[in-house]
């Protein structure tokens, strides 16, 4: 599987959002991925 094509600075803030190593963003399928994300804004809206 290749790697995300995602710039250095996104990887870096995905891996502050979500607790996870830039190692791991980098490497991660894209769809869970995206259930990571879909996650953390659920969290972000419950919390407001």
């Amino acid at each position: 599987m290749r790697p995300l094509q995602i710039s250095p600075e996104t990887a870096i803030k995905l891996s502050e959002k979500l607790g996870v190593p830039i190692e791991q963003i980098i490497h991660m399928p894209q769809h869970i991925l995206m259930q990571k994300l879909a996650e953390l804004e659920t969290e972000t809206k419950k919390e407001q």
